[in-house]
C-alpha cells in the first residue's frame, strides 16, 4: 500500500503555490508514495481579490482542488504551506485548521507526520515564528513534526538572500510581491518534500 502524502497550502499571489509544487515534486521522488496537492478555501471577497491583483495571480492554480478538513485523516503525512501574516499563519489556513476539531476528538491525526513551509515579504518577516507557531496546532493533534535538517546544505548558502531554515522551506517575496522563489529556495522545498516522504514511508512500514 502506498504511503499517502498531502500537500495542503494557501497562496494569494502564487509564491507559496510554487513552493508547494516543489514540495510535492520532492515527495514524489520517494518510491511507493501517493502525493496529492490541495489548497484551502479563500475567505477574501472576489472584488477585493480583483482590486489587489490576487485574483489574476490565483488563476495559475485555480484548478488545484480545495481541501476538506476530514480528508486529512486519510494521509500518512501532511505538509502545510502558508504565507505569513504579521508573524503568524494566514487567516485562511487558521480557518481550515479550526475545522479539524472533530479529527482531534477522534485522535485521527495522531502519529501522522506534519511539516510546514511559508513565505514572507521581507528577509526577517516572521518565517520562523510562523512555522513554529503552526507547530503548536500539529502537536495538539498528536502529529510527528519534521523540519529540514542541515544535511540540506542549501540552508548554509550565504552567497545570496534566501529563505529556508531548519523549521521548513520558505521564500521572500518583496513587499510588492515581485520576487519569485529562487532556485535555492525551491530546492530546499523539494528536499523537504522528499525528507518528509522518506520518514512517512518508514513509519507506515
Amino acid at each position: 500500500m502506498a504511503t499517502k502524502i498531502q500537500v495542503v497550502f494557501y497562496s494569494m499571489y502564487g509564491h507559496v503555490y510554487r513552493l508547494a509544487e516543489s514540495v510535492a515534486a520532492g515527495a514524489k521522488e520517494v518510491a511507493n508514495t501517493e502525493v496529492s496537492l490541495y489548497q484551502v478555501a479563500e475567505l477574501v471577497p472576489d472584488d477585493v481579490l480583483e482590486k489587489s491583483g490576487a485574483k489574476a495571480a490565483r488563476a495559475a492554480f485555480a484548478r488545484v482542488p480545495v481541501a476538506k478538513p476530514e480528508q486529512l485523516a486519510d494521509a500518512d503525512a501532511i505538509i502545510f504551506g502558508t504565507p505569513t501574516r504579521f508573524g503568524n499563519m494566514c487567516a485562511q489556513m487558521r480557518n481550515f485548521l479550526d475545522q479539524t476539531g472533530g479529527l482531534w476528538m477522534k485522535g485521527a491525526l495522531i502519529g501522522k507526520v506534519g511539516s510546514v513551509f511559508t513565505s514572507t515579504a521581507t528577509q526577517h518577516g516572521g518565517q520562523e515564528t510562523t512555522i513554529t507557531s503552526f507547530h503548536s496546532t500539529l502537536l495538539h493533534q498528536g502529529m510527528v513534526i519534521v523540519g529540514v535538517p542541515y544535511s540540506e546544505q542549501r540552508l548554509l548558502n550565504m552567497d545570496e538572500i534566501t529563505g529556508g531554515s531548519p523549521y521548513g522551506a520558505s521564500t521572500i517575496t518583496k513587499s510588492d510581491g515581485s520576487r519569485l522563489p529562487s532556485e535555492n529556495e525551491l530546492a530546499i522545498a523539494r528536499f523537504q518534500g522528499r525528507h518528509v516522504a522518506e520518514i512517512a514511508v518508514r513509519l507506515t512500514r
